[in-house]
Parts: structure tokens; C-alpha cells; sequence
């Protein structure tokens, strides 16, 4: 049986996956765009890690964060260019707060890599642990803007045809058909 898509977002156990993830189901125009920023993020994090674990380059290091902290810096002003659909939500200013303190994890992860300090190790966990949260808050901003996005179910209208009433009154008529007692 096939993954449900809420199913896929909870084994998401990479940052790899994250991207093939993103790459999947759009709402809208915009929400394709984030999601290929996104991506091209969670790609730049996926290769600074693996890089970071594998390898003992300082130099092939240090360039891979550079290029890191370049998408980190492209993707934070792609995200002032969204519509105000993005900007109204909650989760849109956590995910700007978490992208802040990424890039600042990011900047001081590449001043220890630059100064060959001892604390590099410190500074890559603390960059990989925002890492995992950014991606997070991405992933629920996302969620978030495509289900408010989504359209209005189809509840029972209690008015003739043709005749346009608020969301309000549909509901209250729904609820109200639901009390009276069944014959």
C-alpha cells in the first residue's frame, strides 16, 4: 500500500528526502516556487553535512558552507517576495526566525572552519540541530498555506438555488438541520 503524503512527511530522516519530498503535490504558483527554494536549501544543507562527515578537506568544507550560506541568503529574500497569503500567517514569522538563526548558525560554523578552531565540531552541531528545526518550520509553513488555501468544503446549503448566503449562515443551517429530529 502506498505512502499517505502526512505518512511521508513523518519519515522524512534526511535532508535529501526533505528535497524529493518538496518536489512533490503543489497548491499553487507559489507554493511550487517555496518549494524549489526550499529544496535547493535542504540539497545545500544535505551536501554540507555529508561533506562535513566524510570528509577531512577543511578547504572542500569551507566551500561547501560558503555556497550554504549564498542559497541560505537567496532563499531568506526570495521569502519577502511571497504574496501576503504567506505573510499573514504565524508560521511564516517562526520560519523567518529560525531561517535568521540558521544563517547565523551557518556564519559561525564557517568563522571556526576559516580559523581551523577547536570548536568546529560545537559549531557544526549546533548548525545541523537549526538545520533540522528550519527545515521543520518550512515544512509546516507549507502545510499550513496549502490547507488554508484549499477550498471551502461543500456543506449543505440551507438556501434556494441561486441564491448566494455567507459561510456562516451555511454552517448554521447545517447545524441547525442536524438538531431537528429525524422522522
Amino acid at each position: 500500500m502506498p505512502a499517505t503524503r502526512s505518512s511521508q512527511q513523518l519519515t522524512l530522516q534526511s535532508f535529501g528526502e526533505i528535497s524529493r519530498f518538496l518536489r512533490e503535490g503543489v497548491a499553487d504558483e507559489e507554493s511550487r516556487q517555496l518549494r524549489d527554494s526550499l529544496g535547493m536549501l535542504s540539497n545545500h544543507i544535505d551536501n554540507a553535512v555529508r561533506i562535513r562527515r566524510t570528509g577531512t578537506d577543511t578547504a572542500a568544507i569551507t566551500g561547501r558552507v560558503v555556497a550554504l550560506s549564498t542559497c541560505a541568503r537567496e532563499h531568506q529574500l526570495f521569502l519577502t517576495g511571497l504574496g501576503s497569503g504567506w505573510h499573514a500567517l504565524y508560521e511564516f514569522g517562526a520560519y523567518q526566525r529560525a531561517l535568521r538563526e540558521l544563517r547565523t548558525a551557518i556564519a559561525q560554523w564557517l568563522e571556526t572552519l576559516e580559523r581551523r578552531s577547536p570548536r568546529e565540531h560545537a559549531a557544526f552541531d549546533a548548525f545541523e540541530l537549526l538545520a533540522w528545526r528550519t527545515l521543520g518550520e518550512a515544512l509546516l509553513l507549507i502545510d499550513m498555506y496549502e490547507h488554508s488555501s484549499d477550498p471551502p468544503s461543500e456543506l449543505p446549503s440551507p438556501a434556494r438555488p441561486g441564491k448566494r448566503t455567507s459561510t456562516l449562515g451555511r454552517v448554521l443551517g447545517w447545524l441547525g438541520r442536524l438538531r431537528k429530529p429525524k422522522r
